[in-house]
């Protein structure tokens, strides 16, 4: 699922997400739980103001974010059907 992103530079020079929208709502990240890199894909797990754990990945030849996994809080997992491994 291909998102919008709210993105800043870190103290590492690195751009992360702070806030993306799914469809109008606009969903903040409080915490960058984890961050990897490939050679041409960034992703980041995040947890949301929603409580919410979700993976985002920057695609970066294409100059665009996706929507990877989702975890209700305290709940169930949804793999959004990326075609690669996370």
């Amino acid at each position: 699922m291909e998102l919008s992103v709210e993105s800043e530079v870190d103290k590492y020079g690195d751009e992360v997400p702070r806030a993306f929208f799914l469809g109008a709502q606009r969903i903040a990240v409080v915490e960058v739980l984890d961050r990897w890199f490939g050679r041409d894909h960034r992703y980041f797990k995040v947890r949301a103001e929603d409580r919410n754990i979700y993976i985002l990945r920057n695609d970066l030849p294409a100059d665009r974010w996706e929507l990877t996994f989702f975890k209700a809080e305290g709940g169930s997992l949804s793999d959004e059907g990326s075609s690669e491994g996370h």
